[in-house]
């Protein structure tokens, strides 16, 4: 306080610091600035009365409004949920091989799916279903298992390889390395065959080994010409589509100790339309095939009377 004094330039009192000769003027705060802070006060302490606002030890105020974010959102859904209640009860009316006949039904399921996609689905197939490695490129021809809708459908709803599900999708390649049911010359012997029939080698005497190879250990799954089997999930050799990659280490490994990719069964973690709906997306995006026709049925026999008498 004794430092205080009035400064002769300005005719203002000093707060009485000083610093290197630098000293500082009391200058009183503008009325409106004042103001505005009495009113931020005000208005802070009327919104922790009326909002939730104070955390207390497991919750926080509850307010006297009664509002919550999560309750608003839970409005919103359920108008969301009500509005869109028509189509989803279309679409589980109708079976899933049956949606196209009305373009205006499957439109509503892709779109629907879509969004279940970007949801559940692109932490493993990415954003643009193009997949990564161990997880599959959507969006091309080339299938596992099959890629009509209802096959879609299933692998979907039931997963592969998920435990605790009795219709999953189930297959084991064996570990021909790592089990000693092939040497580790023999693995590159297979190894060879297989970039043989893909293109990306030429011919060569470890190819022809391998080949001997591949028809003993290989072709019960893959086809003589590795064109793979879907009921059995076994991928096509033959092309240059890889699930985990072609380059001679990784088929190395892959020869060696096998493959075990696992999908969830989504039929245990959404809802039957949700479901519906992803098949209809996933078969939407490009690689989607004609569904599957039913063998004909035998045409009835002629009239007895006319037919002959087997011996």
């Amino acid at each position: 306080m004794a430092n205080k004094r009035i400064d002769d330039a300005t005719g203002v009192e000093t707060v009485g610091h000083e610093w290197d000769g630098i000293e500082e003027l009391n200058n009183p705060l503008p009325r409106w600035w004042l103001w505005t802070f009495y009113a931020c006060i005000v208005f802070a302490i009327g919104y922790c009365v009326v909002y939730p606002a104070i955390p207390m030890v497991k919750s926080a105020t509850a307010g006297t409004f009664g509002w919550t974010s999560r309750g608003a959102l839970a409005t919103e859904m359920k108008a969301a949920d009500a509005s869109r209640a028509g189509l989803r009860a279309a679409i589980a009316a109708t079976s899933v091989e049956q949606l196209g006949a009305d373009p205006k039904l499957l439109r509503a399921a892709i779109e629907g799916g879509r969004a279940a996609f970007k949801v559940n689905c692109v932490q493993c197939h990415g954003a643009g279903a193009a997949g990564a490695k161990g997880y599959p490129n959507l969006n091309d021809d080339d299938w596992l298992w099959g890629g009509d809708i209802a096959t879609i459908h299933q692998t979907l709803e039931h997963g592969v390889r998920q435990p605790g599900d009795d219709a999953t999708r189930m297959s084991q390649m064996p570990a021909f390395g790592r089990d000693g049911i092939l040497t580790a010359a023999q693995v590159q012997d297979v190894v060879s065959h297989v970039r043989v029939i893909s293109g990306q080698e030429k011919p060569s005497a470890s190819a022809q080994r391998g080949a001997k190879i591949f028809a003993e250990n290989c072709v019960v799954c893959h086809g003589a010409n590795g064109e793979g089997n879907r009921m059995v999930g076994a991928p096509k050799l033959s092309d240059a589509i890889w699930l985990y990659g072609g380059d001679r280490a990784t088929l190395t490994e892959t020869v060696t100790n096998a493959r075990y990719g696992v999908m969830p069964a989504w039929g245990a973690r959404l809802d039957p339309v949700t479901v519906k709906m992803l098949a209809a997306y996933v078969h939407s995006l490009g690689g989607g095939e004609a569904t599957l026709a039913p063998a004909p049925q035998a045409a009835p026999a002629p009239a007895a009377a006319a037919a002959p008498q087997a011996k």
